[in-house]
C-alpha cells in the first residue's frame, strides 16, 4: 500500500501596529471575516454550527470547519472542507497572535496542504492575504481603538 504524503506545512507571518488583544479580537470574530479581517477580499461571510461559508467577489464560496478557538493562547484552528483555491485534498491552518513589543502584534498564520506541489501558490495567495489582514486590522475600521487597562 503506497504512504499517503505529509501535508506540507506553510507559515507566514506580520508584525501589526495594534495591541495583540485587538488583534486577536479581529481574528477570533469568525463571522465578520468580509468586515474586519479581509473586507477587500471577502464579500460575505456565514455562520452555521462549526462551519463558516465565505462568500467571495465573484460569487465563489470556501466551506471551512472551524476546529477551535482557543482564548488563552489567541489561536484559531479551522479546515477548508469544500472550494479550496487552488483546489487541494488536505488543507488546515490556524491563526495565532503574540506580543512583538509595546503595542505591537505579530500575526502567525500556519497551513498544512496536500498535494505537495500546490504548496508554493497557496503560500503566494498567504503572503498575499496576511498583507491585507495586516492593513484591514490597522485601520480605523477594523480596530475601534486602543483597550483601556
Amino acid at each position: 500500500m503506497p504512504r499517503q504524503p505529509e501535508p506540507t506545512a506553510i507559515v507566514v507571518e506580520t508584525e501589526i501596529g495594534v495591541h495583540p488583544e485587538q488583534v486577536w479580537d479581529v481574528v477570533r470574530d469568525v463571522g465578520a471575516v468580509h468586515r474586519r479581517l479581509l473586507p477587500t477580499r471577502v464579500a460575505g461571510t456565514r455562520i452555521d454550527g462549526d462551519q463558516r461559508f465565505l462568500t467571495f467577489p465573484d460569487g465563489h464560496v470556501i466551506r471551512e470547519v472551524i476546529r477551535s478557538i482557543e482564548e488563552d493562547s489567541r489561536r484559531l484552528a479551522y479546515a477548508v472542507a469544500e472550494g479550496a483555491r487552488p483546489p487541494l485534498d488536505h488543507h488546515e491552518a490556524e491563526f495565532q497572535v503574540f506580543p512583538a513589543g509595546e503595542g505591537r502584534s505579530r500575526l502567525v498564520w500556519t497551513a498544512r496542504v496536500l498535494p505537495p506541489h500546490r504548496a508554493a501558490e497557496v503560500r503566494t495567495r498567504m503572503e498575499y492575504g496576511i498583507a491585507d489582514m495586516r492593513r484591514a486590522i490597522e485601520s480605523a475600521d477594523a480596530v475601534p481603538g486602543p483597550l483601556t487597562t
